[in-house]
């Protein structure tokens, strides 16, 4: 009888971090556990396979939407689950994924990604600004810019927090979501092209461009996602976040380019400050009011949290470069896309 939940790990030079994750999962009987080694030169397969996990190998480094790909196909398991190598998953974490497809035309059920990342201030910044967040549902309602201005303006200067209830999402993050096998498999799987960030949000379009599903978020279901952060591989992911974001745009028709305003308008001051020299001190507060939530945490006794606008300041402003990069780089890739109906109509 074929597993109900198969669990792919994607993987690339995880030997070290890997064993964790496989460990977290033997509170979990009876799951069919598959890791795809994405081309590593560290002995990520020995791990795996030590610990009783199936091993499919990249010969060649394709990127994390190809290694899920591969998963899915190599799985038997009537709901597929996706986790990265460095992510650990609580105790209950199969048991409430799968609980989840009881409700009415679910198609995919996700779980929180918490940061597990130290002491210190970059890590405490991560933790008060997690990017792994799910995309809400309320992203669907327009693709209009005005729309989308309003959704990042009340983001930035509203009062509360990330909704935290079980409900219904546009897209999950890669490192904590599952679907049905057959629906995804009918879908076409997981478009290859995206070597690293978007291909979830990708992948959700197209389940609902086939047909009805819902995506439910499950706050109860994390897992622990633990790592060494540093400013540079920070930023490197949010090149990589813009990057994706460019191919969304170039793929899917209905979709609007990813640019945020505060970046231009600070890089735009800063550079008037060389001839109006007083623009330097506007420059350099203005992202103090622009990110409220640095400057309210800082009231509430937590200084550090002033540094914060500034970093997702250069979030921001990487996003934005790799969003542009991205355009150049992958102009071409998706003609056949958008001729077609394999772009489809985003949502």
């Amino acid at each position: 009888m074929p597993p109900s939940l198969s669990v792919v790990i994607c993987s690339y030079n995880g030997a070290a971090r890997l064993g964790r994750t496989l460990d977290a999962l033997r509170a979990h009987p009876d799951l069919e556990i598959i890791v795809v080694d994405d081309a590593s030169q560290d002995g990520t397969g020995d791990v795996a396979r030590d610990h009783g996990a199936t091993v499919i190998r990249h010969e060649t480094n394709r990127g994390a939407a190809a290694a899920r790909d591969t998963g899915l196909r190599a799985a038997k398991g009537r709901v597929v689950a996706f986790l990265d190598d460095d992510c650990e998953p609580s105790p209950r974490w199969a048991e409430l994924l799968l609980d989840g497809y009881a409700e009415e035309g679910v198609a995919g059920v996700g779980g929180p990604i918490v940061p597990v990342t130290g002491d210190g201030f970059l890590p405490r910044f991560l933790e008060r600004n997690n990017r792994h967040e799910p995309l809400e549902l309320e992203l669907t309602v327009s693709a209009a810019l005005p729309y989308r201005l309003w959704l990042y303006l009340r983001r930035q200067w509203g009062t509360a927090g990330p909704a935290r209830g079980r409900r219904d999402v546009h897209a999950f993050s890669g490192g904590n979501m599952s679907f049905e096998r057959e629906r995804l498999l009918a879908a076409g799987g997981f478009d290859t092209r995206f070597r690293y960030a978007a291909e979830e949000e990708d992948l959700s379009r197209r389940l609902r461009r086939d047909g009805p599903g819902r995506l439910v978020f499950v706050p109860d279901a994390p897992v622990g996602h633990r790592y060494t952060p540093t400013v540079r591989g920070m930023l490197r992911r949010s090149l990589a976040y813009g990057r994706g974001a460019a191919m969304q745009y170039l793929k899917w028709p209905g979709v609007r380019p990813t640019l945020f305003p505060w970046p231009v308008l600070v890089a735009g001051l800063t550079l008037a400050a060389f001839r109006w020299p007083a623009l330097a001190v506007v420059a350099v507060l203005l992202p103090l009011p622009l990110y409220p939530v640095g400057l309210r945490n800082a009231l509430a006794g937590r200084i550090e949290a002033l540094a914060d606008p500034y970093l997702r300041l250069a979030q921001e402003a990487c996003e934005n470069v790799g969003f542009l990069h991205g355009l150049w780089a992958f102009r071409r890739m998706f003609a056949g896309d958008r001729a077609g109906r394999g772009g489809g109509q985003s949502t």
